[in-house]
């Protein structure tokens, strides 16, 4: 009979699971269910291998071990769907698991997956994996220290780094003036601040007059990050001047931005698929009439999702849109037409 190590852990289980991981359980049934041979449900094979894995008998927990890192994929897939699973059976996924990058997805997909699964999965994943980890943007937004995270880890290519932000100590290098004589230099990889450090450090820098510009410039791209998600108008403006595509998509997650600074985006020509997407897929923002015909006339915005903005056009819009040279052909032909047929129908 074997006994789980001393940490308590409280999960809910079925009676079928309590009666081989409880206190006093047959050790032969603990361990043919650690080697996988009693026929349970998935659900139920992950809960009891979680306690088995903790056992203090050695040859139960090898073999839940075993068990767990050779379970097929089909049983442990569909449980990533169970919106009720419990967050440490998903990081015991993770931690047993790793290497199956499509586990992986769905894990990092679940909806009761913690930060810290999340932040080992990226300081320890491998290439494909952080792949998955760096597509869910939404996430990274919302917890910049995953960023940190995918950039200290030695699997992490440097074309995913330089796709979040990274900058390349060797190149920054270059680009620094060598320093004064006793000028401390910061470390490379130092952390990034919390956010009473970020406002303690524009406290000092009030003090010392310099500029919201000049302190963005000591800023890592976690910080750029928080600042973008909860600045003032100023910081927002700043921070979506930023290349970095994350942090310029944490601004428009900023629940103060305003009506004005989402249109000045839907203006600028310049502004990313991502932004572009991002106001397209806000109800709110497309109510508004001229971010509508900014939309429509932005070349990163797609035709069929331009097209649908055409009928809100008043008259007089619709005339100077379609002479326009600054429109896409396929957008351009599409509002001449809505034009004859309008004329059509006023009998003009």
């Amino acid at each position: 009979m074997s006994h789980p190590e001393s940490s308590t852990v409280r999960l809910k289980v079925s009676p079928e699971v309590a009666r081989i991981v409880k206190p006093g359980a047959p050790r032969d049934a603990q361990l043919a269910a650690a080697r996988g041979a009693l026929p349970l449900a998935g659900k139920d094979l992950l809960a009891i291998l979680f306690f088995l894995c903790r056992s203090s008998d050695a040859e139960v927990k090898k073999a839940a071990v075993k068990t767990l890192r050779e379970l097929p994929a089909t049983i442990l897939s569909p449980l990533c769907k169970d919106e009720s699973l419990h967050p440490q059976l998903l990081e015991l996924m993770v931690r047993a698991r790793m290497a199956d990058v499509d586990l992986m997805g769905a894990v990092v997909m679940h909806p009761a997956v913690t930060l810290k699964t999340l932040l080992y999965l990226a300081q320890k994943a491998g290439a494909d994996v952080l792949e998955r980890l760096a597509g869910h943007q939404n996430m990274l937004y919302e917890n910049p220290e995953i960023v940190e995270a995918i950039f200290a880890n030695p699997a992490a290519e440097k074309a995913l780094k330089f796709k979040l932000g990274w900058q390349d100590p060797e190149d920054v290098s270059k680009q620094e003036p060598p320093q004064e004589d006793g000028e401390s230099e910061e470390e490379a990889d130092e952390e990034g601040r919390s956010q009473a450090e970020i406002e303690a450090l524009m406290e000092e820098a009030d003090h010392e007059g310099l500029s919201k510009y000049q302190i963005a410039l000591e800023l890592k791209v976690a910080e750029k990050i928080k600042m973008a998600l909860t600045g003032d108008k100023e910081w927002r403006t700043i921070m979506m001047k930023e290349s970095n595509k994350l942090v310029q998509a944490a601004v428009m997650k900023n629940p103060r931005i305003s009506d004005g600074e989402v249109l000045m985006v839907a203006k600028t020509r310049t502004s990313s698929d991502d932004l572009i997407r991002m106001i397209l897929l806000n109800k709110d923002w497309v109510k508004n009439y001229e971010v509508k015909k900014a939309l429509l006339v932005h070349p990163k915005t797609p035709p069929p999702k331009a097209f649908r903005f055409i009928t809100y056009l008043s008259m007089k819009d619709l005339k100077e849109l379609a002479k326009s040279r600054q429109i896409s052909s396929v957008v351009a032909n599409a509002l001449r037409k809505e034009l004859q047929m309008r004329i059509k129908k006023s009998g003009g």
